[in-house]
């Protein structure tokens, strides 16, 4: 089956996504974001998982944890934020989140990978006593575990806003200095040593490789070639970045941006040039078989609460650099989608108005003229509809790579009040390769037109000119 981003269900909103390969199977472990929630996490944790072989065929594995098994949750009024998970030593999975702004770290346990999770416990000191439950402790956030070879443990956590982000008290008076290491006994709960500031916030990094890139949050480690890489969400919060290190509690010194879900940055891209809505960022790095991956999210739907999630490939270069990658349409496949068959226009890895795009506010006033994705009905675990809604004139929709050297014709499926043309390039600024008609109707439509010769590897946009606005629902290749 080809793969497409994002990689699940359109229904499906799993952001902050880890992926670890157990077995034959990657499985991906996330937060659970709610379609057109009002806030972050709002569901409970959920596993899918691929064979490695096929990584457009995901399984829907259920509901692995809930957010009122923790006993610090019994009215299930806090909600599970961004986890991680991690094979331990004693061959169970054990499970590692936060309540939302509790600022203590809890960890649940299982047999499988994909199994029901039972509460463990909280990551405590020797005496008992939680990290992060006394005033000046550190407030924990977003963990990130590792198992080292020599089998050390090590968890990852922080939350670093810029000074006066919040009020003052809103983390109960604990440290957010930057990221921190805590080194765990094989228990996978009990301080062994630290925590430990390993990197640093906005407005203290002056001087340091981290000026411009300094972590915000998101925590993920992994061990590749020897070297520790140490991804994060930057104070810019739109991209991951990495930093690298000879040894797993420190000496790290900033790496580079491994992708933004804007493509900010990538070949000097600047901000007020993003190709995509921008919003938060989170997530990790992946071997399958001879090919890395990271993986990361998107926002939709016009705010920040209804997150999915995206993967590309990423290459490391023999000095251990990881050069940035751009945001594509077909992440885990491999190599260009074929130039033959119906695509949802969800699929869209490039998103933009005739203004631009932006940063997302969560008002959704703020972007009542933008084109965004969307879906018909409330949140389910079933019937994937998702479609571009609002495409006015000037609006441009994205999708990266094709196979279009056998490629005759281009089709579309709109709705909605527009009056005008689909214009149909190879790039952003890219060759025309049709034009095609489109008329108001209420319901959906299809329109069609030849188009002029593709290439192997062929983007396609799609640029609405017009009067009124179209919906736009899916694409056919013939």
């Amino acid at each position: 089956m080809q793969a497409f981003n994002p990689y699940l269900p359109s229904y499906e909103y799993i952001p902050d996504g880890e992926p670890y390969v157990f077995g034959d199977r990657l499985y991906v472990y996330g937060s659970h974001d709610a379609f057109n929630g009002k806030e972050f996490c709002q569901n409970d944790y959920v596993c899918w998982s691929a064979p490695i072989d096929d990584l457009g065929n995901w399984r829907y594995e259920g509901v692995i944890y809930k957010k009122i098994q923790d006993p610090h949750n019994k009215d299930g009024s806090r909600r599970l934020f961004a986890p991680d998970v991690q094979l331990g030593i004693d061959g169970r999975y054990y499970l590692y989140y936060a309540l939302d702004s509790h600022g203590i770290m809890s960890v649940a346990v299982c047999d499988e990978p994909a199994g029901k999770y039972e509460y463990y416990g909280t990551v405590h000191y020797p005496d008992g006593k939680a990290v992060g439950y006394d005033k000046g402790d550190i407030y924990q956030f977003d963990p990130g575990v590792f198992i080292d070879d020599d089998k050390r443990v090590f968890l990852y956590t922080g939350f670093a806003p810029r000074d006066g982000q919040f009020p003052d008290d809103s983390f109960g008076y604990r440290r957010i200095e930057g990221a921190y290491c805590i080194e765990l006994e094989q228990d996978m709960v009990t301080v062994k040593a630290g925590p430990k500031l390993i990197l640093p916030k906005a407005g203290y990094a002056k001087g340091t490789s981290f000026e411009g890139h300094e972590f915000f949050e998101a925590s993920s480690m992994r061990k590749i070639n020897g070297k520790y890489y140490l991804v994060y969400s930057s104070i810019n919060a739109h991209e991951l970045c990495y930093a690298i290190s000879d040894r797993p509690d420190g000496g790290f010194t900033f790496g580079g941006t491994i992708v933004s879900n804007g493509d900010v940055f990538y070949k000097g891209r600047e901000l007020k040039d993003c190709v995509n809505y921008l919003g938060n960022n989170h997530g990790g790095l992946v071997q399958i078989k001879d090919q890395w991956y990271v993986f990361y999210h998107r926002q939709t739907n016009r705010h920040s609460y209804s997150r999915q999630g995206c993967a590309e490939k990423i290459y490391i270069n023999e000095d251990g650099h990881i050069p940035q990658v751009e945001i594509t349409s077909c992440g885990l496949n491999n190599g260009p989608l074929v130039g033959q068959g119906r695509y949802e226009s969800y699929i869209a890895c490039h998103l933009t108005s005739k203004w631009g795009a932006g940063f997302y506010t969560n008002n959704m006033e703020d972007y009542k003229d933008h084109p965004y994705f969307t879906q018909s009905g409330q949140d389910r675990e079933s019937n994937p509809d998702q479609y571009i809604a609002n495409i006015q004139d000037g609006g441009i929709a994205g999708f990266k790579y094709f196979d279009l050297s056998n490629t005759n014709s281009i089709a579309i499926e709109v709705r909605g009040e527009g009056e005008g043309e689909v214009i149909v390039t190879d790039g952003i600024e890219g060759e025309i390769l049709t034009k095609i008609p489109v008329r108001q109707n209420k319901d959906y439509q299809i329109f069609k037109n030849s188009i002029s010769k593709g290439e192997k590897k062929s983007a396609l946009y799609f640029k609405y000119t017009g009067r009124g606005y179209i919906d736009f629902k899916a694409f056919y290749l013939e």
